[in-house]
């Protein structure tokens, strides 16, 4: 996993970046659920039942276990019980489920490996999405996408707004806005949720990673000059509660959530640090050191140097505005990261 050279975090998906090599140590999954009406139980805007796939993900697992705490009946299927591969297969594996909303969690995420396995990452990102959601349509259910802000090319300066218009750099941008149009192109009640730079309790991630290096090495280094917005698996379940109860917004299209504000993946990994040493944590170092995207050689795939989205969307939709990124950092780090490591 390391290997020789410059070396640094990634929050794409808790990635360790050398110049020899890049390795994916978590995969990220996605999330999301709202209302509807099918014969499958949605009468009267009450929610049924949500079945959501990649519920083994770190979005998928959160929401599953969120959810059922706030009373909706979920059922979760992980990569073992449904996976992408085989689209052809889908229709009869999901005809034996009873579902209201589906919510796409799963999807190829490792960026470089999409770049390198361009047919693998249509077929998953792409194709996928597509049968699901027609099959969806054909149920009266809804369908729920989780996509990213790697749609956009980055080349901005100010937040990207649902109504701005995409430019993937990537193959794995490419795949999963072709996803997303393939979504939205099977029926006027489903939504594609762009989210960035997730973190929770289910799986490690990037703050989970720089803390434990910093805990144990004496080195941290991440990029300083590409920007976004963290996620945090349990605000993100509370902020799309209002889409899935009694009451929920009707329609469908495209949304972006994250927690407010925006930083550098240097600036995120420090103020982890700063939470961690605040909470007692003995680090080996303190600082987060500066490295810029181009000393990351292995990178095989070119990413977008500013991707933070505008939630304001969600906001008028649900009528709850995120919380800051770095309030739901600390939360993450003292409740979380911090007791995992002291207990290690």
């Amino acid at each position: 996993m390391r290997s020789g050279g410059r070396e640094g975090w990634s929050p794409e998906c808790g990635r360790w970046a050398t110049a020899a090599g890049v390795g994916c140590l978590f995969p990220v999954r996605g999330f999301l659920a709202w209302r509807g009406e099918s014969e499958y139980g949605m009468k009267g805007g009450t929610m049924k039942r949500v079945l959501i796939l990649g519920s083994g993900g770190r979005l998928g697992a959160a929401l599953e276990r969120e959810w059922k705490r706030a009373g909706l009946e979920v059922v979760g299927w992980d990569r073992r019980a449904f996976s992408l591969d085989d689209p052809s297969r889908f229709s009869a594996r999901l005809e034996e489920a009873r579902f209201d909303v589906l919510v796409n969690c799963a999807a190829l995420t490792n960026v470089d490996y999409c770049e390198e396995h361009r047919d693998e990452a249509m077929r998953v990102n792409a194709e996928a999405p597509g049968v699901i959601a027609r099959f969806c349509e054909a149920r009266g259910a809804r369908c729920v996408h989780l996509s990213t802000d790697y749609v956009f090319d980055g080349s901005g300066n100010r937040p990207y707004t649902e109504e701005m218009e995409p430019h993937p750099v990537s193959v794995y941008g490419e795949s999963k806005r072709a996803g997303e149009i393939a979504v939205l192109a099977a029926g006027d009640s489903h939504w594609v949720v762009r989210i960035s730079w997730v973190f929770g309790p289910d799986r490690p991630s990037f703050v989970d990673g720089v803390v434990a290096k910093a805990f144990r090495e004496e080195r941290v280094e991440a990029v300083s000059n590409k920007w976004a917005s963290p996620t945090y698996t349990v605000d993100a379940a509370a902020l799309l509660r209002p889409l899935v109860g009694p009451g929920s917004v009707a329609g469908g299209g495209v949304v972006h959530l994250s927690n407010a504000g925006a930083c550098s993946w240097q600036e995120y990994g420090q103020w982890a640090l700063d939470c961690a040493w605040e909470a007692g944590l003995p680090l080996r170092t303190r600082t987060v050191g500066p490295l810029a995207m181009e000393d990351l050689k292995a990178f095989v795939a070119k990413r977008p140097a500013y991707s933070v989205l505008d939630c304001g969307k969600l906001e008028r939709l649900g009528g709850e505005a995120p919380r800051s990124w770095k309030e739901a950092v600390r939360e993450y780090v003292l409740q979380v990261v911090v007791p995992t490591l002291k207990g290690s």
